[in-house]
Parts: C-alpha cells; structure tokens; sequence
C-alpha cells in the first residue's frame, strides 16, 4: 500500500468527495454558501432602501423611516427604484420630485418627504397622482411598466402605514 498526495491505499479522495456530495445533494442540505450569499443579497436590499429613503427623506422623522423600511420589505421594492445591485430600473416619481427641486434652485434641499409625517403623506400622494397621471404617453418597455407597477406598490403600502401613524 503506498500513499500519494491525492489519497491512501490507492483509494482517491475525489471519489469519496464526489459521493458525499452526491448524499448531501440527495437530502435536500442546503449549503454554507448558498446561505452566506442569501444573506449578503438581503442585506444589499436592506442598504439600497436605506439608501434611497437617505435620498428623499434625511429630516423625516424615525416614524417615517420606518413606514419606508417596512413598504421596502414587503414589497421588495423602494421609492426611487432602486435595486439590491445599486442600479436604478427607472425614473421614479420621487426622482422627478427631486430634479423639480434641483431645476428650481434648490442646490442643498432635496427633501421630499419633509419633516412630518403629514409632510411625508402629501409628498407620497403627490407621486402616486403623477404616476396615475402621466404628462407624456410615450411608448415605455414592458420593464418600465412593471417597474412602475412596483413603484406603484410601494407608495400604496408606504401611504397605508404612513395614514396609521396620524
């Protein structure tokens, strides 16, 4: 019997691996890793919502926050659109809330939410009115649609929990 760096007795460790494998697999274990990298995508979500309430509400009150944070996990989506990986699906009614403030003059202020929650009520309001209401009808691509539909969404369930803290 010799031993080689890949196993002993002749018996490759690759076999033995590659069955262990096989009956992991067979009962259903999820792996570390697979774990690992689940987690890392919710918390990814969890910074790009936070990111985005940043956006549009840095004087709103915990309350708000939290509605926001809350209408982002439910619905998997946030106020300005943007995704887990960063990127953003679309121009969102907040976005434009905030260009209007920038073509305005407004260089430092980009609150949109304010700071109450009636503030908060009244800017959502104003976005949902927008996206039922559009200026132009130009053609959208079936994502944009969806992702409005998401935006959609979103401002309903933050609207609902912003309503039951009055």
């Amino acid at each position: 019997m010799r031993i080689n760096g890949i196993g002993t007795a002749e018996y490759p460790l690759t076999g033995y691996t590659a069955m262990e494998a096989g009956r992991s697999a067979e009962s259903g274990a999820v792996g570390f890793m697979e774990i690992v990298e689940e987690k890392a995508a919710q918390g990814k979500a969890a910074d790009q919502d936070e990111k985005a309430f940043e956006m549009v509400g840095p004087n709103a009150p915990q309350e708000v926050k939290d509605a926001w944070m809350n209408a982002a996990k439910e619905v998997n989506a946030n106020g300005l659109g943007i995704r887990g990986n960063g990127k953003v699906s679309h121009i969102s009614q907040m976005m434009v809330q905030r260009l209007n403030k920038m073509f305005k003059g407004e260089t430092e202020n980009f609150d949109i939410l304010g700071n109450t929650v009636e503030s908060a009520i009244l800017a959502t309001e104003q976005a949902l009115y927008n996206l039922d209401r559009p200026l132009a009808t130009a053609y959208r691509s079936i994502e944009a649609e969806q992702a409005c539909g998401k935006e959609r969404e979103f401002y309903t369930a933050f609207l609902e929990r912003l309503k039951k803290l009055l």
